[in-house]
């Protein structure tokens, strides 16, 4: 269970329209966490809120809700909609030196709703362990993709990893605070027994 099924219907059609409004809600809070970007002067990838959304969408909804989420995102916009870090959009974006971020927060939402959902999210410590995992993916698919245009997988964690990993730190630590907290406010903090 993660915080998603709490109110999740039971009756298939009413079920389907609220999974469906959390993924577009998820979508959305993603959307609005890249307005916040800092530009760096060394690195062509922006400091966003985008990480700990991204992560954040995954707890709290679930590998596959999570993951469809995020999905929606990258396809808000492939379409034109100005939803990527500063307003961008478009292809050119997803295949620019910081599409493999975007790829990697598919697979992090992925990982860490699963995770999530396996009970995770009810302690600080494996609540930490797994949004520092998703973090990973996200690095590593980000750096990867980064180092074909900045010249080499050094460069890359030069400028796409190592200023980033102090404030995804502090995110780590909000997450690993506020998720189990709040399964303690619901009275669930305990491991959901399948």
């Amino acid at each position: 269970m993660v915080y998603a099924d709490i109110l999740r219907p039971t009756v298939r059609r009413s079920a389907w329209l609220y999974d469906a409004a959390l993924v577009l809600a998820g979508s959305l809070l993603i959307a609005l966490s890249a307005q916040v970007a800092i530009l760096l002067p060394f690195s062509p990838v922006p400091v966003t809120g985008q990480t700990l959304a991204v992560l954040l969408v995954g707890a709290l909804l679930g590998s596959r809700r999570g993951s469809l989420a995020v999905l929606t995102y990258v396809l808000q916009g492939l379409a034109g909609l100005p939803v990527f870090a500063g307003g961008a959009f478009g292809l050119a974006r997803l295949l620019g030196p910081t599409g493999g971020y975007l790829v990697g927060f598919v697979a992090a939402a992925f990982l860490v709703g699963l995770l999530a959902e396996r009970g995770w999210d009810r302690r600080v410590s494996t609540t930490a362990a797994a949004m520092t995992l998703g973090n990973l993916v996200i690095y590593a698919t980000g750096a990867l993709w980064l180092a074909a245009f900045v010249g080499g997988l050094d460069q890359a964690l030069a400028m796409g990893v190592a200023p980033f990993i102090p404030g995804d730190l502090l995110k780590i630590g909000a997450a690993a605070l506020l998720l189990p907290a709040g399964w303690k406010l619901l009275g669930r903090s305990g491991h959901r027994s399948r």
